[in-house]
């Protein structure tokens, strides 16, 4: 099969030829349609993390190694069945999307279908195992497979990483009344994904806080309440949200998680808040520690999602209520310069890209 694969970080992808994996047991081999490209992929690309104070996280030291095969916003059709997943019901020519975020497959947290929170093995695919920049992807079990028939699968597509990351993010701060602000830093695809959620589920007060005027732009006709410039200083940026939001937060979900962006989502919250860390641009946070017991703060991580977060979101989707998420598909052919663009910051929305016939 061939795959566009990081051979050497920080250097454009390579065409290269892999051997087409043959399903087992009760593997599902699936040939992909569209991937969307993530912001995660450009720190796979470049081969490790910021960790603040001069300090790096290699992808060497987390067991992953080249070539990458990126690409974990899966969207495909089945192509060949292990012996095993004959009997689940699954249907040639049906698009699925792919729960890319696997684990051992075996450990308490994988059998109550939290593969993501896998203290034993991660197993994710476009990570540790070859993704949806690759013609096919093979998936350990029926059960990682979704249904989106009837969506528009480049959207859909998107439901694996930008979704679910969103949806397990806001579930860790509700409830909250409707008119309640919870605070969104980063309108990308995460963040507009974020504001289509919340409105699905029915929340109104929606604040979203981004440096570029495009993407907060962007976030207005999302459905996003109000807007705020996050460049600056935190302290500053900080005043702008608790303006904008008649006071301090009881919710801010940051899904950048810069060394700024996660002090100024600090010190917006008011007594009793929760801020809520997703994304990976890195940094590191220095907290008034005597602040968190007597304000009684919460600051907590939320890694991705699981399957039962992606059926639940994909069957939202599927009653109409769920905004779709601004996207543009490009061919895959064209992946270097979609990974360029994002790194350069000129991607409203997702940039899903489409496998030859797809």
């Amino acid at each position: 099969m061939f795959c566009y694969a990081v051979t050497e970080n920080s250097k454009p992808l390579v065409r290269i030829e892999l051997p087409t994996p043959e399903p087992t047991g009760s593997q599902v081999l699936v040939r992909v349609t569209h991937c969307g490209v993530c912001h995660s992929d450009l720190h796979l690309w470049e081969g490790g993390y910021d960790l603040g104070g001069g300090k790096r996280l290699s992808l060497k030291d987390r067991g992953v190694s080249l070539p990458i095969v990126m690409g974990h916003e899966i969207l495909g059709v089945v192509a060949r069945l292990g012996p095993d997943a004959k009997g689940a019901g699954l249907k040639e020519g049906t698009p699925y999307a792919v729960f890319p975020w696997l684990g051992c497959g075996s450990c308490p947290e994988c059998l109550a279908e939290e593969d993501n929170m896998c203290r034993v093995k991660p197993n994710a695919l476009g990570v540790y195992n070859p993704g949806g920049y690759g013609e096919y992807v093979l998936v350990p079990h029926p059960r990682h497979l979704v249904d989106i028939s009837g969506l528009d699968p480049a959207v859909a597509a998107t439901y694996s990483c930008s979704g679910i990351t969103v949806w397990s993010a806001i579930a860790k701060v509700m409830p909250m009344a409707p008119d309640d602000p919870i605070v969104l830093v980063g309108a990308g695809g995460l963040g507009l994904n974020a504001v289509a959620v919340l409105r699905a589920r029915g929340h109104r007060a929606i604040i979203v806080v981004d440096i570029a005027e495009g993407k907060r732009k962007a976030a207005t006709e999302a459905g996003a309440s109000a807007v705020v410039d996050g460049a600056g200083d935190p302290s500053e940026v900080a005043r702008r949200i608790t303006e904008a939001a008649g006071g301090p937060v009881g919710a801010v979900i940051d899904l950048v998680n810069g060394s700024a962006t996660a002090r100024a989502g600090f010190e917006a919250l008011r007594k009793g808040g929760k801020l809520i860390l997703v994304g990976l641009f890195g940094g590191e946070l220095a907290l008034p520690l005597p602040l968190v017991p007597t304000r009684a703060l919460t600051v907590r991580g939320s890694y991705v999602g699981n399957p039962k977060e992606l059926r639940d979101l994909v069957r939202l989707a599927k009653e109409g209520r769920v905004a779709p998420l601004p996207v543009r598909t490009r061919p895959l052919a064209d992946i270097n310069a979609v990974l360029d663009d994002l790194l350069g910051g000129r991607v409203v929305g997702r940039v899903v890209v489409e496998h030859p016939g797809g």
